[in-house]
């Protein structure tokens, strides 16, 4: 029985053991073990596209992606515009299809990032008429979604909007076009399109900024119609955990529109910390900014009070880290919970702890009533029943439900 886990993240299965013949099976041995959470424990999955593609890379590594995937059943795919398709009519379709299916393989949702945003933007985009700009764009976005439909079906349909129209860090193409059209309606061409595309899948909108000109643009877009699966709220922590009443008053300013709450970039550092009168993360640079034996163990402590939090409340369906690994990570960070050599840190076994331990229902073996019934209780998800050499499949949800497990006998 997984332990230390709130209650609205469990629910209850009664299975019934019967013969071929459909008559229940009393005392019978039962075999319940958990494959897979509902709850999405995600990461980025950038560093494995090498991997996945049979390419030389120093990162992405076997051994690493079996720490990934033994913790992570969520991957984030880059689609950043001008990484993804620097050459115009030259987008890196396959690449990112192979890794998809190499994550699908080994059980790992797929989410995209981003479908429209002004940064990273491809260059050749700069000069075109406004119209041709927009004409693009919702090319792109159904593109991309038509060609991932069934691999990828979670997007960041939009990212950073409140800062959009004023963006002024670099010259790019959107920032023109949203000033001239207007937040709501690249939103709602950003849905539109993408939902029109693949009406099944899960669309976000996506933002760092926090404050209340986030919550005013939710406002304005949900009494605009505009259908938002869910709310992406991202906590980059390079100046330290905000602690847990900080994190909760965000997240319960946000759950109060009744929509799903995805924490969608979370990170925490392993080193000093970022000055705090730093304002844009990005004006940081340092030569070279290591992980500390005293800043991991902060990093452990933080990150569990972190998760601990989240998957305590109930409008937080998602929870996607910043980089498993220190190598290649944002801002040079040591943000990561594996080091640059490979080695796990102690953040990504207090991680492992919670989510494969704490919040999990290792194989059990107990035995069916007189009436061939057995009640399973566990953290929602998958599971898998085994009774003999019969091995079924059924889910544990907030609502109880039923399963038949036929058998051929005792």
């Amino acid at each position: 029985m997984p332990t230390s886990a709130p209650a609205h993240r469990f629910g209850e299965t009664v299975l019934t053991v019967v013969d071929a013949a459909g008559a229940p099976l009393p005392d019978v041995a039962v075999t319940v073990a958990q494959t897979r959470h509902a709850f999405a424990f995600g990461n980025i999955g950038f560093d494995f596209v090498p991997l996945a593609n049979g390419e030389t890379d120093p990162v992405g590594t076997e051994d690493l992606a079996a720490l990934y995937t033994d913790v992570f059943n969520t991957a984030t795919l880059p689609f950043y515009w001008g990484r993804f398709e620097p050459e115009r009519g030259k987008p890196d379709t396959g690449r990112l299809q192979q890794a998809a299916r190499w994550f699908r393989e080994r059980g790992v949702a797929l989410k995209g990032h981003p479908l429209v945003w002004h940064t990273v933007q491809p260059d050749w985009l700069l000069g075109l008429p406004l119209d041709e700009v927009e004409r693009l764009q919702r090319e792109r976005i159904r593109r991309e979604v038509g060609d991932f439909t069934g691999l990828v079906d979670t997007w960041d349909a939009i990212n950073e909007v409140v800062i959009m129209p004023v963006f002024d860090n670099g010259p790019n193409a959107i920032t023109p076009l949203v000033l001239d059209r207007g937040r709501i309606a690249m939103i709602r061409m950003a849905f539109e399109e993408a939902r029109a595309t693949n009406p099944h899948a899960t669309l976000l909108l996506n933002d760092f900024d926090l404050s209340t000109a986030y919550e005013c643009l939710i406002e304005g877009v949900l009494e605009a119609g505009i259908a938002v699966d869910a709310i992406g709220l991202q906590t980059h922590m390079h100046q330290g955990y905000r602690g847990e009443d900080a994190v909760m008053a965000i997240v319960d300013r946000f759950a109060r529109y009744g929509l799903p709450i995805h924490l969608t970039e979370t990170s925490l550092v392993s080193g000093d910390l970022m000055p705090a009168d730093v304002v844009d993360l990005n004006d940081h640079r340092v030569p070279s900014w290591p992980s500390t034996p005293e800043g991991e163990a902060r990093q452990a402590d933080d990150l569990v009070r972190h998760y601990r939090s989240l998957v305590g409340h109930p409008a937080v369906e998602a929870v996607t880290y910043w980089g498993i690994t220190d190598a290649g990570a944002w801002l040079g960070a040591p943000i990561g919970l594996v080091r640059s050599d490979g080695t796990p840190k102690p953040s990504y076994e207090a991680l492992r702890q919670l989510v494969k331990e704490d919040w999990w229902h290792a194989p059990t073996v107990s035995r069916t009533d007189a009436d061939g019934r057995l009640a399973v209780r566990g953290f929602r998800g998958e599971y898998q029943a085994t009774v003999g050499d019969v091995a079924t499949p059924f889910t544990v949800t907030s609502t109880p439900d039923t399963v038949r497990l036929v058998t051929t006998g005792r």
